[in-house]
């Protein structure tokens, strides 16, 4: 590298360090809403370099200021506003949710400052500090990344006071507790036990997705109270040992699986990682409680049985049941359903059209497991609200039918979301609003084409939201009789929704991704 002047290193130095705060910002929002997984960060980073030609542009150039700058260090005050404004299209200050400076942000924040200086000390010792600050700044994502493995096990063991708390909170309370774990239909199948349960015992259920170690000792510490008799816990893995550490201090006496499919599959690799790490809430419990109709979960129901476990076998169309849940109709305002269990067969509603069977053959199951009379089932079934986001339908006052199934993000979801759509009564428009379906691994790009081919060949206009998955839903749609619309983010989706749509129409919001997808 050529001399360069005091004034100029000094200009340069500045620029660096300020496009490095900015892209900091950036990239620990993500890692936030990534929930501090090392890696993720980085992740994210890879996506959005290439991810539209502004950005591939401005990748290109940076390379070309960096390479510039080892001859003419001016250079990089270029590199350094590129870093600054780049990627185009994820802000510092979000759309969908803001950089929150939580405790745990702050101890990843200076740990990340620390690695940086580090860095730049290492190099400064060579007599390159320049480019140790161009390095750190180009790698903002890697350091935040690097800092979120170091500050790892720190998080855990500050968590364990409160997981202490928590575990003792249930050994004092006692409640019978039912856990629920599943790729997909676990806070639904949480909705429908605390309904079925919750007209004969006190009942408390984990709220919202609180579902991981930090969730699950939150919510037995602020919700957990004396009397309660039942404690349904939902539980979530992105990997094998996590739910049997949750299963460690909240010990099921019966637990669910609702059913295996290739949600987190990029995180997970195999579904057969996916089972291994699901089937861990047995490992202690007294009932299995399995959706057979799942080809994945038959054979491990058998597997369980044959080790002397008590199993309870649920579903809809799969043979030798013990709980089956059937489809009699289903309209704007309700959903009616057989149920066979125990030797008795049963009908119910359930308002707003929206049960999934599956996922309430399961929680009938948990339930009657501890101690439920049937004859109460009925009543509970009409007590069962869809949770938010999970098809949710409305009709607003303009008389357009809304369904909102935004917190879904998976192929069979989606293509339940897709029946409900079009099986509401109207001859107005049927529109699909969707940036389709994420961390589906290597199946990804075929998912979400099947999805796009089948919703074309019904719908009347498919909206596709954002690049993520533009270019399967494009293919997908290609042959199909919907027009195609595609725009940047939600905002402008929705505002065309608000544009178009008239009375008697009907949309469906299947699946939102935070913006921190490019």
């Amino acid at each position: 590298m050529n001399d360069v002047s005091p004034a100029v290193a000094a200009a340069v130095a500045v620029a660096l360090v300020a496009a490095t705060v900015v892209s900091a910002l950036r990239w620990l929002r993500v890692c936030q809403r990534e929930h501090y997984l090392p890696g993720s960060t980085s992740t994210f980073f890879q996506r959005w370099q290439w991810s539209s030609p502004a950005n591939t542009a401005a990748t290109v150039a940076k390379i070309v200021t960096v390479v510039a700058g080892l001859y003419v260090p001016a250079a990089w005050l270029g590199t350094a506003v590129l870093i600054a404004i780049t990627p185009i299209g994820l802000p510092v200050r979000g759309r969908t949710g803001s950089l929150a400076w939580t405790a745990r942000l702050r101890r990843l924040a200076g740990i990340a400052a620390a690695v940086a200086v580090v860095v730049v000390a290492v190099t400064a010792l060579i007599g390159a500090s320049l480019v140790g600050l161009v390095v750190v700044a180009l790698l903002v994502p890697v350091l935040i990344d690097a800092a979120a493995a170091i500050a790892k096990p720190i998080e855990a063991r500050m968590l364990g006071r409160f997981v202490d708390e928590a575990a003792e909170k249930l050994r004092r309370i006692d409640p019978t507790v039912i856990a629920i774990t599943g790729s997909y239909g676990k806070t639904s199948t949480k909705e429908y036990v605390r309904a079925l349960l919750g007209r004969s015992f006190e009942v408390c259920p984990s709220p919202a997705s609180f579902n991981n170690r930090a969730g699950l000792a939150r919510a037995v510490n602020e919700s957990l109270h004396p009397g309660a008799q039942f404690f349904i816990a939902e539980m979530g893995t992105y990997g094998p040992g996590e739910i049997r550490e949750l299963c460690s201090w909240v010990p099921p006496r019966v637990s669910i699986l609702t059913a295996i499919g290739p949600v987190h599959l990029e995180r997970m690799k195999t579904l057969d990682t996916i089972v291994t790490a699901k089937r861990e809430i047995f490992e202690h419990a007294e009932v299995a409680v399995l959706n057979v109709d799942d080809p994945k979960l038959a054979p491990l129901a058998d597997e369980l049985a044959a080790a002397g476990m008590r199993v309870v076998r649920c579903g809809s169309v799969a043979p030798d049941l013990d709980v089956r849940v059937i489809e009699l109709s289903r309209d704007d305002d309700a959903t009616r359903v057989r149920i066979e269990v125990g030797g008795q067969t049963l009908e119910a509603a359930a308002p707003e059209g929206g049960l999934q069977l599956t996922n309430l053959a399961c929680a009938i199951g948990a339930a009657t497991a501890v101690g439920l009379d049937a004859s109460v089932i009925p009543a509970g079934v009409a007590d069962i609200h869809a949770p938010a986001h999970r098809q949710v339908v409305e009709r607003g006052p303009s008389g357009i039918w809304v369904i909102d199934d935004s917190f879904n993000s998976n192929p069979a979801g989606a293509r339940s979301a897709l029946a409900r759509l079009m099986a509401i009564d109207t001859t107005g428009r049927r529109v699909i609003v969707t940036p389709g379906m994420v961390e589906l691994g290597a199946t990804q790009a075929a998912e979400n084409e099947a999805f796009a081919r089948e919703a074309a060949a019904q719908v009347d206009d498919l909206v596709i939201v954002t690049r993520t998955n533009r270019a399967a839903l494009l293919a997908g749609a290609a042959r199909g009789r919907a027009k195609v619309h595609w725009f940047p983010h939600r905002d402008a989706a929705t505002e065309w929704v608000r544009a178009e749509l008239r009375d008697g129409d009907a949309v469906l919001y299947e699946n939102d991704l935070p913006d921190i997808f490019p």
